[in-house]
């Protein structure tokens, strides 16, 4: 349309700029005079204008005239072909014209168009490595894959553009929705040009859905070895689909090599929660206690994780309150400035109805990032302490409504998932779900004062329930009710 509307404007302008240089030359005054051996030719400026004119287009048609003369001469000298090269530069001519206008019809978004000159140029160049992609690439423009599907399966048989008609049946069967056979293509897509970085990206996209971690693993070191994926990022997305094959094995009963691919990516990210909860279970489960605590050590120290301090409880599941906050002592040593550790340390406190330092642990946290569970720990600490109702009314009311507190989100869609997952099970994004904070209308409710503190004291259990939903007096009664079953000061 766009370039319809140019050629329009083009020849509208090339017209009146026309009639305007006639209209001034024929206003002109004077003219030319031609004088030879007593001939005289006079004309006006127009016709000076028009006569030169003449002789440049008859200039133009001897040359033509004398080369066809010329490739006529040459073949009757025995040249076979000088007339056929004569006639085929026209041609070949025209076709090149007519793939330009084709691209630039495609560039504007002209696809019928693009479709007739590309057409066109196969026609008059007969280069179907050069024509068949414009043809397909119009048709797809125009809406007709099935033209489109049928030039790129021609496009196979020629080895220099099978890659290009790989790679656009590919295209193909993705739209489709026909991944079955699009990881077959994307693989022999992959086999003829190892370096193409949208082919890798396919192929590791079809390959995550497929559940194939083993083929994943592979294309991540082909990407990493043709310089396409960092360093840092190999190692991490490696260290992703090895703990996915760690969890496929486990599901089938292989728990030693799955504890061996769990380890492997520990290894290769300290700091990956799952996959540092996974290695530390394979370990408690062969009774190696001391492995598995310096697992969730390490892991927490990167990046503390309530996760890591669920699993770090597991290990001594039957073990006293008191005794318990002093292995998470050790545990949380190095990290006391950090929000999940000072929550960490208020719950345990509160396990033990030490109201005074689970207060002193929490800090003002519930004041500078006041999250719900935060404000939830507080209340915990308030009622133990002896507070007013309404007191802790007001905090269990304030931790409603407050900001959630961090949950496994990608980052790619903003979905919320109770679990970590290698690939979104929303949007199918690789290695997009982080542990951060949801928006507020997002938030799945977490559980208050998770199950690491143990039972509760007896004397913080026998205090009477916090608060009932109907008392808070907020439009969200689905999170009020939500809280109050969490809640633990019960009855």
């Amino acid at each position: 349309m766009l370039w319809s509307l140019i050629k329009i404007l083009s020849f509208v302008a090339m017209v009146m700029l026309i009639s305007f240089g006639a209209g001034r030359l024929m206003e002109a005054k004077g003219g030319v005079t031609i004088q030879y051996s007593g001939f005289e030719l006079s004309f006006g400026a127009l016709q000076a204008a028009l006569l030169v004119l003449s002789l440049l287009i008859s200039l133009w048609l001897l040359l033509k005239l004398l080369g066809l003369v010329i490739a006529l001469l040459r073949f009757i000298n025995g040249d076979e072909t000088a007339l056929s090269r004569y006639f085929d530069r026209n041609r070949e001519r025209r076709g090149f014209e007519a793939l330009s206008d084709g691209l630039m019809a495609l560039a504007s978004g002209e696809g019928r168009d693009a479709m007739a000159k590309a057409k066109k140029a196969d026609r008059l160049l007969n280069r179907p490595d050069l024509t068949n992609l414009i043809v397909a690439q119009a048709a797809m423009a125009n809406g007709d894959r099935q033209t489109a599907k049928a030039t790129y399966k021609k496009l196979l048989k020629d080895p220099k553009t099978r890659f290009v008609g790989t790679y656009g049946l590919l295209q193909q069967h993705l739209q489709d929705g026909d991944t079955e056979l699009a990881l077959k293509l994307a693989e022999h897509a992959f086999a003829l040009k190892p370096k193409h970085g949208e082919t890798q990206d396919a192929l590791l996209k079809l390959q995550a859905g497929q559940e194939d971690w083993h083929g994943v693993r592979a294309t991540l070191t082909a990407k990493l070895k043709h310089g396409t994926l960092p360093k840092d990022v190999h190692k991490r997305r490696d260290a992703i689909f090895a703990l996915s094959q760690a969890r496929d094995l486990r599901a089938e009963g292989k728990l030693q090599e799955a504890q061996s691919y769990a380890v492997e990516a520990n290894k290769l990210a300290p700091s990956l929660v799952p996959a540092a909860l996974l290695a530390a279970e394979g370990h408690r489960e062969q009774n190696n206690g001391t492995q598995a605590s310096r697992i969730l050590r390490a892991a927490w120290r990167l990046a503390p994780h309530p996760e890591l301090a669920s699993g770090f409880a597991a290990l001594a599941p039957d073990e006293e309150a008191a005794a318990r906050l002093k292995r998470f002592e050790q545990f949380t040593k190095g990290t006391d400035t950090h929000p999940e550790t000072k929550m960490l340390m208020a719950e345990l406190y509160v396990a033990l109805s030490d109201f005074d330092s689970a207060r002193q642990a929490l800090g003002d946290l519930a004041k500078t990032d006041p999250t719900m569970r935060a404000l939830t720990i507080l209340a915990a600490i308030e009622r133990g302490d002896g507070a007013d109702d309404q007191s802790v009314r007001q905090l269990l009311t304030q931790a409603i409504s407050a900001q959630r507190d961090p949950q496994w989100i990608c980052e790619n869609c903003g979905h919320v998932d109770h679990d970590w997952e290698p690939v979104c099970l929303n949007c199918e994004a690789i290695d997009s779900i982080a542990w951060k904070r949801p928006p507020m209308s997002e938030a799945v409710s977490p559980d208050m004062l998770p199950l690491i503190v143990g039972h509760m004291a007896q004397g913080a259990a026998d205090l009477p329930p916090l608060l009932k939903p109907e008392e808070l007096g907020q439009p969200d009664q689905k999170a009020a009710k939500e809280f109050t079953d969490h809640a633990p000061l019960k009855e």
